[in-house]
């Protein structure tokens, strides 16, 4: 049985609302952990306030920091310095705020001229080369594949593989349901060729759009519902059959969610709990 204190809020689901807001805002929901983001603006994960500051604000209200998203184009070779610069910064926020984890993205580049092998390649490099820094630092690398078509990792498969290869264990692997819908893997892998026990998130959204899946972007991700093509909600529960106990974040991109007001989200984030739970 899937537990109401597994859900989770990606800060995508309200990226207008400060960070303190944004904590208070899932208290008031009941969810007490949270994805922190590093790609909403000017502003660095934490909106420019000091790590002891944003630390006390989610201590103060129970508040669970799951992960920092994201380190970008972690498996490009040509930016590998600037990556290991980046994450050793990323882990040191991350120890100061008694946050577990940080989210790795792949490159995500129609300009990305390397085949298949050199992509593969260079994320077991990457994988290899960081796992030091996390594993001194008691943090988890979270290797999120993203299923677009010019995804440089688009296949849960390869990220088992890669960290298999890395030689490391502080890896595991984020299921987002929006991007094993659309990328190459079915889940018929689930259980056979992919090892559940490597997945350390879930990611879930949901599509109603009446469109062709070459054409699914971020912004029509909304929340899982009985109307969602991608069926979000069998593919939780049959991560959960499998032996997934681990937790479940809203990362709904779509300016129709992001956009309600505190009350009205409030209330569809409910609504989709209780879809889910159902």
């Amino acid at each position: 049985m899937i537990e109401q204190n597994c859900f989770a809020l990606n800060r995508i689901i309200a990226p207008s609302m400060g960070i303190q807001e944004f904590f208070e805002f899932a208290y008031s929901t009941g969810i007490r952990k949270v994805e922190l983001r590093n790609d909403l603006g000017a502003k660095n994960a934490i909106d420019g306030l000091s790590p002891s500051q944003v630390a006390k604000m989610a201590s103060d209200r129970g508040i669970n920091i799951l992960s920092i998203n994201a380190l970008q184009k972690f498996n490009l070779g040509s930016h590998k310095q600037n990556a290991l610069s980046e994450l050793s910064e990323l882990i040191e926020l991350a120890k100061a705020i008694s946050c577990r984890a940080i989210v790795l993205c792949p490159n995500n580049d129609p300009k990305d001229a390397r085949n298949k092998e050199q992509q593969i390649a260079e994320t077991i490099d990457a994988l290899a080369t960081f796992g030091p820094l996390f594993t001194k630092a008691g943090i988890l690398g979270l290797i999120e594949p993203l299923g677009f078509s010019i995804s440089s990792l688009s296949s849960l498969l390869v990220a088992q593989e890669c960290i298999r290869k890395s030689g490391f264990s502080c890896y595991r692997v984020v299921y987002d349901t929006f991007h094993h819908y659309i990328g190459p893997d079915d889940l018929t892998i689930l259980g056979k060729n992919y090892d559940v026990k490597y997945t350390g998130l879930v990611h879930i959204s949901g599509v109603e759009d009446d469109i062709p899946i070459s054409q699914y972007h971020d912004q029509h991700r909304i929340l899982v519902g009985p109307n969602d093509r991608m069926k979000s909600k069998e593919q939780i529960l049959l991560l959960h059959r499998l032996g997934f106990s681990g937790d479940l974040s809203f990362e709904p991109f779509s300016p129709q969610i992001q956009n309600l007001s505190p009350d009205k989200l409030a209330y569809a984030i409910q609504k989709s709990i209780e879809f889910i739970l159902s």
